[in-house]
């Protein structure tokens, strides 16, 4: 890969050894992924947050990283959800050593000068950037929404890559960020798809495109327009099943392989992630929820209450917007839990010696309640939530 002076000089550890450190990385990534060149990026948002995911290693790294010499970010840096959110984590599963941990990680971005977003939806959180610019997101959803819907530009970026892009402001310049190729066609024949049909049709369409090598984009032929929970379910469940960074409403471009999501796929994708006929108690948002959905669900709970226990994963700065407008007094008045930093992901809130099933929306986070927290899963959309879960 071809470097300038400065990027070379900085790769030998001319510029120290945090800036060794992290041009070394690009440069591994930027080679595997066939780049010619590193180009400047506005904004990083980085993943590996959640000790349930990075564990005693990846927080030790965090710590000693974070303590070195010239250890802070160059750009604009968010961060992707934490474990659980610290205000409401008393009595509920957290014990006092992810507690611990957690806090460490959060005190070593806070060094770095990463902004506290605790955010898997910075695309609704902060001013983009104008279309066509660089970025570097290391969360699935976020990425292939910058990519399809946002007109910028990143790689589906790994926790090291994103932070290495943070600490240098560059990115590798990879196919991904180029644009696709034919890729993979995916003809949609389902009417009137919900936010859980689109869900499904996502991650059906990324596992399509990962088996057929059909590269970094994807066009979903037949499939409407989607509003935003619905556009958020399509680009969270096709970054749980596959790599491809990028959707495209259309026809598909001459040459691109086609494959059909009729009732029978999508019954086949239902099934692998619903798992149960009830659930103990009810998860929204993952993706987290945007104002705009909290402000629909607190119009669809007027006059009715939840039945169970219900949590609502939030980004903090939507949640106090929320409460400035009435959205999250209605919730909560409703039974809802209104939850910060954290989603339904690998989050210690939910205890499986404590809970056999979840009910969601979510094809994501249903997707790792099931493999990853190992609670059984009751998918529906949430107009069915609140119907069947509220009197």
């Amino acid at each position: 890969m071809e470097l300038t002076r400065e990027e070379e000089a900085a790769a030998r550890g001319e510029r120290g050894e945090v800036q060794e450190m992290a041009y070394r990385i690009l440069v591994a990534a930027g080679e595997a992924a066939g780049a010619e060149r590193l180009v400047p990026i506005r904004w990083a948002h980085l993943s590996g947050v959640n000790y349930n995911t990075i564990g005693d290693a990846g927080e030790g790294f965090l710590a000693d990283l974070s303590r070195k010499e010239g250890a802070r970010v160059r750009v604009r840096t968010t961060l992707n959800p934490a474990g659980f959110d610290p205000g409401r984590a008393r009595g509920r599963g957290v014990d006092d050593d992810f507690a611990a941990k957690q806090a460490s990680i959060r005190g070593s971005y806070g060094r770095m000068g990463v902004i506290p977003s605790f955010s898997c939806i910075p695309y609704e959180i902060f001013e983009l950037p104008e279309r066509g610019s660089q970025v570097a997101f290391a969360e699935s959803n976020a990425a292939i929404h910058a990519n399809s819907v946002d007109g910028l530009r990143t790689d589906r970026e790994s926790a090291f890559s994103a932070l290495a892009s943070a600490l240098t402001g560059k990115s590798p310049y990879s196919a991904a960020r180029r644009g696709g190729g034919p890729g993979v066609t995916v003809r949609v024949g389902i009417r009137d798809p919900d936010e859980v049909a689109c869900g499904l049709a996502g991650l059906f369409a990324g596992r399509a495109a990962a088996e057929r090598g059909g590269g970094h984009s994807v066009t979903l032929s037949g499939m409407p327009a989607m509003d935003r929970r619905s556009c958020k379910s399509l680009c969270g469940g096709m970054g749980t099943s596959g790599t491809c960074a990028m959707f495209e409403l259309g026809e598909g471009a001459a040459g691109s392989e086609r494959v059909d999501f009729g009732e029978e796929e999508m019954r086949d994708a239902y099934d692998e992630i619903n798992t149960a006929e009830r659930g103990d108690l009810v998860a929204l948002g993952s993706p987290q929820l945007g104002l705009g959905e909290l402000r629909d669900l607190a119009a669809m709970l007027k006059g009715r209450s939840f039945r169970k226990d219900c949590m609502v994963f939030c980004p903090r700065a939507a949640a106090g917007r929320a409460r400035e407008l009435g959205y999250a007094g209605e919730i909560e008045r409703a039974g809802g839990e209104i939850l910060s930093d954290c989603c339904a992901c690998l989050t210690p809130l939910v205890d499986p010696r404590e809970v056999d099933a979840v009910t969601t929306n979510s094809i994501k986070g249903g997707y790792y309640l099931k493999n990853s927290t190992g609670v059984g899963v009751n998918l529906k959309p949430l107009s069915r939530i609140v119907r069947d879960e509220t009197r």
